[in-house]
């Protein structure tokens, strides 16, 4: 079923009114959601399915993950830990590991971006510019 603008608009509302300076507070979105339940307004389920998704979307945006053909160093960690940081805004999830299979470089995946510099993916996009 398709989300009316009411129900977008609402849940929109209460995924707002969850984050305190832009980050999801789980303590105050469980609050409003305990309101909003007690409240039971018209098309409740249709405004938990909507808010569930936008709750989704914020969870994939906020998770990283970095891998590279070498187990990178604590400096370049940290390199890469503040430039994510610097695009993608504080409280970001990052999670680094080693992937021999990309043969050199990195690829970083945060949510639906991907940042491939790896050789392997410099090696298929060769592939399919031959194909």
């Amino acid at each position: 079923m398709k989300a009316t603008k009411r129900i977008r608009r609402a849940a929109k509302q209460l995924f707002r009114l969850s984050h305190i300076d832009g980050i999801l507070d789980e303590g105050r979105g469980q609050h409003l959601l305990q309101r909003f339940l007690q409240a039971k307004p018209r098309g409740c389920l249709q405004v938990l399915i909507e808010l569930e998704r936008l709750l989704k979307r914020e969870r994939a945006q906020q998770s990283a993950t970095v891998e590279s053909a070498e187990t990178l160093s604590p400096e370049a960690s940290t390199r890469v830990r503040s430039r994510l940081e610097q695009v993608y805004g504080q409280g970001l999830n990052i999670s680094f590991s080693h992937n021999p299979e990309l043969i050199g470089g990195m690829r970083v995946t945060v949510g639906s971006d991907v940042y491939d510099g790896s050789v392997q993916g410099r090696l298929h996009a060769l592939q399919q510019r031959f194909s």
